[in-house]
């Protein structure tokens, strides 16, 4: 809505926040959308506590800008004086490590200072220094793990999914490091990397296509599109054989930017498919003004097929929604034959999971793809079974 709504929009919070306050406190903004409340003479954590509750309320009402109804959040950071610091800068650090705890715990909640909080911090920063150095030292790798037409068996494609090959740490799953590369801006060279180097792969395969996950980050980049195509220029991959995945989580933050990204790339002639739908965000208008062409169904509902009634309930109406809107579904952590089973009756188009197989690197693919073809040659419609881990953690993509 331009620079001029959003400066009227930081006014009107502002007008919001010293209403709460009285005249012996303090309302300061540090810069952006930051602001920092100094409480004198609070009665305690119990206090702080209730004006914490009653700040997000208050911005949590809609702003009227130029006719419109804005609807934001906030998120809270709390540190208390002298128990936390004894000091105005001590104060400030302590007030932003709780911030960041309540914006990494799912926004528009208030979070007070814990000493734990620098030791995660420290652990950050750790991370944080260890990704740089592996994106220098090439330990990065990409694991491919197959889907399957539900009908059949047959093998359908295969999903990039990143690991770190750690020197000490060994193989590192993606919930060790992506959050901290999105938070630290280092995801936009890593998913440049998994894009290509999947695209990559692929071009090499027999007209398998191959999905890719893409950060609300790199979604939100501008160069984007710049990158996609470039990609495809020079690994020769046929556009039509490139899935992106997107999160829901990106759409509801910017409906209309998101639209057109996605539009964009729509015209590459890639599909696109909407990763974890059902998760928390989701939206029907997103299926009928978005260009998907694939639901990806989450595994949190998968896993409780056959024992809750409810998860069949929602997975059976998500997919003949998906299919009465044109779109193919998939579903995600499929592990038994049982899950299988109901997936096939009620239509499902794609199953991915370790009945299936698990990830392989890329050097295994061709003997992915050869098992595969051999199965169908000898007419077998049934999944090849793999034992699946005991690590829930390596469970995942």
């Amino acid at each position: 809505m331009g620079h001029p709504v959003g400066d009227r929009l930081l006014c009107d919070v502002t007008a919001r926040l010293r209403a709460l306050v009285r005249s012996t406190d303090m309302v300061a903004r540090l810069g952006g959308d930051e602001f920092a409340i100094l409480l004198s003479g609070c009665g305690g954590v119990d206090e702080a506590e209730a004006f914490c509750r009653r700040a997000l309320v208050a911005i949590a009402e809609p702003f009227d800008l130029e006719g419109q109804a804005v609807h934001v959040n906030a998120s809270i950071g709390v540190a208390v004086l002298p128990a936390d610091a004894d000091e105005a800068d001590l104060a400030m650090r302590c007030a932003d490590l709780a911030l960041y705890q309540a914006k990494s715990e799912g926004r528009g909640t208030f979070r007070f200072y814990a000493p734990a909080m620098n030791s995660e911090l420290q652990r950050r920063r750790d991370t944080e220094r260890e990704l740089r150095r592996a994106l220098e030292a090439q330990e990065l790798e990409l694991h491919f793990q197959p889907k399957c037409r539900a009908d059949t068996a047959e093998l359908a494609g295969f999903e990039a999914l990143v690991r770190w090959r750690h020197p000490e740490r060994g193989l590192v799953m993606p919930g060790g490091f992506i959050n901290v590369a999105e938070r630290t801006g280092l995801i936009l060279p890593i998913g440049e990397w998994v894009l290509e180097e999947a695209c990559m792969a692929a071009a090499r395969w027999p007209g398998y296509p191959v999905s890719v996950n893409l950060s609300p980050v790199q979604l939100r980049s501008p160069r984007l599109i710049t990158t996609v195509r470039r990609v495809l220029d020079r690994s020769g991959l046929e556009p039509s054989r490139l899935e992106l995945e997107i999160t829901e989580s990106f759409l509801v933050h910017d409906l209309e930017g998101a639209r057109g990204v996605l539009l964009e790339m729509k015209a590459l002639g890639i599909r696109l498919a909407m990763d974890d739908f059902g998760t928390g965000y989701s939206s029907l208008s997103y299926l009928q003004s978005l260009p998907f062409d694939r639901i990806k169904i989450d595994r949190s509902f998968v896993a409780r097929l056959g024992g809750a009634t409810k998860a069949e309930a929602i997975v059976r109406a998500i997919i003949t929604l998906a299919h009465g809107l044109g779109i193919a579904t998939t579903a995600e952590g499929v592990e038994d034959a049982d899950q299988l089973r109901f997936l096939r009756e009620i239509g499902c188009d794609e199953l991915q999971g370790y009945l299936f197989g698990r990830a392989v690197e890329a050097g295994a693919i061709d003997a992915t793809i050869n098992t595969a073809q051999e199965r169908v040659s000898a007419g077998s419609s049934r999944p090849v079974p793999v034992e699946v881990p005991a690590d829930p953690a390596l469970a995942g993509g």
